[in-house]
Order: C-alpha cells, then sequence, then structure tokens
C-alpha cells in the first residue's frame, strides 16, 4: 500500500492536467478490470465483476488532480505571475520550487526582500500579484523559449518516510484515496465495483458530477485526504484530527450530509474489527461526495479519510498506518455491501 502511495504523490496531476495520473493508474488497474474508460471530463471510470452480479449499485471514488499554479503571464524581466489552481495557503508559497509544463522546467517562487517591506507589509499575508516565479530567464524572450502562458506548475520535492511511521509528499490529497481503489482493484471482490477516479475536484469537485451522471450508483464510497489541523499551538478541542489514530470517517461537511445508516455501518466494522477510527472536531470544505449526492435522483454517499497535516502545501504529512487502516476499512465495506445486495 505505502509504496503505491509514495509512487502516486511523485506524479504530477493538476487539476485539470491529471494525464500522467491518469495513464499510471489505467496502465496499472488494467490487467484487472472487465471495463476501462475514460469520459470527456477526463474521469478514469474502471468497472470490475466480484462474485456477486450487482452492476452499478457501489461506486469508489478518489480524485486524482492536486492544487497547483498556473502561469498567466510573462514579465519584462522574465519572471512569471500566476494564479493558483485550488485552495492554496499564501503563506506557504514563498521559496519554494515548483516544475512549469510539460518540459518540467524548474523554478522557485520568490517575493519582495524583507528588509524592503514596511512594518505594517510584515503584518499582513502578501496578495498573491506580489509573488512570483523565478526561472532563471534573463527577459521575457528567454523565458518565452521555456515556458508559455497556461502552463501549469507543480509542486516539487522528495517523497519521504520519516519519524514514527510518517509521510511527506506532495498529493497525499488525494493519492492516498486513489491508492486505496488501485489496491483493491488488484484483489478479488465480493460483489461488482465501479471505481472512479475523478478530475478537477480542488476546483469545485467538477469530475465527480459527470461521473457519478454516467455510472448512476445507488451508494458511493469517497476515499480522500482531510485536514488535520492538529497544531501544537490550538487546544485540542479546536484540531479537527489526529494523523495516526485511524482513518476519518464522515458524518459531514461543507458540501454534504453523509448517509447515516452507512456512516454507522462504517463505525460498526471498525469497532468489530479493531480498525481504529476517529471523526472530524470541526466542519469545512467539501468533497466529491457533495456533487455525487446530488445526482439524478439522489446517491447515498459515505466517506473514508486519512488525516493530513499541511493539506494542500507543498509537503503534506500523514500516517502510514491510516493508510493501511483505510484499505482494511474500504475492503471491509465492500464486503459488507455484498452481504446485502
Amino acid at each position: 500500500m505505502i509504496e503505491t502511495v509514495k509512487k502516486l504523490c511523485a506524479l504530477s496531476g493538476v487539476s485539470s492536467f491529471e494525464d500522467e495520473v491518469r495513464d499510471y493508474i489505467r496502465d496499472r488497474v488494467s490487467p484487472y478490470a472487465d471495463q476501462v474508460r475514460v469520459d470527456a471530463m477526463g474521469n478514469l471510470i474502471v468497472f470490475k465483476k466480484g462474485a456477486k452480479a450487482t452492476g452499478n449499485k457501489l461506486m469508489l471514488c478518489a480524485h486524482m488532480d492536486e492544487v497547483g499554479l498556473i502561469v498567466r503571464e510573462i514579465t519584462d524581466e522574465g519572471y512569471l505571475k500566476f494564479s493558483c489552481v485550488g485552495g492554496i495557503d499564501r503563506r506557504v508559497l514563498l521559496g519554494k520550487q515548483v516544475l512549469i509544463g510539460a518540459n518540467r522546467v524548474p523554478g522557485i517562487l520568490g517575493l519582495k526582500a524583507i528588509h524592503m517591506t514596511t512594518p505594517e507589509e510584515r503584518k499582513k499575508v502578501p496578495p498573491l500579484t506580489d509573488y512570483y516565479i523565478d526561472i532563471g530567464a534573463g527577459d521575457r524572450q528567454s523565458a518565452e523559449h521555456l515556458v508559455e502562458l497556461g502552463d501549469c506548475c507543480v509542486f516539487a520535492g522528495d517523497v519521504v518516510q520519516f519519524g514514527d511511521g510518517m509521510l511527506k509528499a506532495k498529493a497525499i490529497d488525494d493519492r492516498v484515496g486513489c491508492a486505496v481503489l488501485v489496491k483493491l482493484l488488484e484483489e478479488e471482490l465480493p460483489m461488482d465495483c465501479t471505481f472512479v477516479f475523478t478530475v478537477q475536484e480542488e476546483v469545485g469537485t467538477r469530475g465527480a458530477f459527470g461521473a457519478a451522471f454516467s455510472v448512476t450508483p445507488e451508494i458511493a464510497l469517497v476515499l480522500e485526504g482531510t485536514t488535520a489541523a492538529d497544531n501544537p499551538a490550538l487546544d485540542e478541542h479546536t484540531q479537527v484530527c489526529w494523523p495516526g489514530r485511524g482513518p476519518v470517517i464522515s458524518w459531514m461537511d461543507g458540501s454534504a450530509i453523509y448517509d447515516r445508516a452507512l456512516f454507522e455501518l462504517l463505525r460498526d466494522l471498525a469497532r468489530e474489527h479493531n480498525v481504529p477510527w476517529q471523526m472530524k472536531h470541526y466542519l469545512s470544505g467539501g468533497t466529491d461526495a457533495g456533487a455525487i449526492q446530488r445526482t439524478k435522483t439522489g446517491v447515498r454517499v459515505t466517506g473514508i479519510s486519512a488525516a493530513v497535516r499541511y493539506l494542500h502545501a507543498p509537503s503534506s504529512v500523514a500516517s502510514i498506518s491510516d493508510m493501511e487502516h483505510m484499505l482494511t476499512l474500504a475492503r471491509l465495506f465492500v464486503a459488507a455491501m455484498a452481504e446485502r445486495s
């Protein structure tokens, strides 16, 4: 499981540029699948028959895309101005390395030198317009030989196991969910399942709506990464969830109230099989579940997430044991669904 997560996190897949991730997953799972297709949005939809024929009753979903940047201007001096793709905290940008476009041109995120700022400016997070990307070009013409307007920029950085069973990488949200689906696809299944690897989740859950409309499941399980916010400066009751304490079972977020019976089923399965689990203490944001739930006549949704520190940052941190337990709990859920079908 962890090697699959590490491989997926190393791939580039900013929203609407998910090709590299999709190609890797498609090549890996095709030998195990009965049907593989890519829809108009770019979602990868994989159907696999199980021991019990149930058609499209159950859909398992994870998104392939990650946050990043997109080039919107090249200055006369050869610097790049950019916009964010997805929600990124501007405080984490300074000094970070990115790789730009298909040629993976290296760049460094820069900002006005600290000694040139006023005391008042130092109290505020700089606006995005103050940042730039330095690719080492001497002027506009030199920069235009290397990059083009509209090129995507993906954060660079090594994937590292460290500390007490932790993983540092970009894009743990949601390559951990993709890894769970890949591992399940490589196993024998107790029932038919449709696996959907969605695009453009980070910019408004755009891919999931079309995919769910096409598949038309009765039940959907969404596998995700979610904000931990277990900062030591915060009182525990204000923190969200904690890496290392097990997968997060979703009951509500900013986009959906999850199906109560399915939430209770996941909770009971975790208790019965001694799988550690937790719930969020604070609710914000949303997932593909919100788009899926409102498709056609409605879909019953539930979710399992890994608690991730520094979500949407160039370096996120999550617990390896949580990832393994996500896979275990997802496997138990599919088996329980098969028994009820």
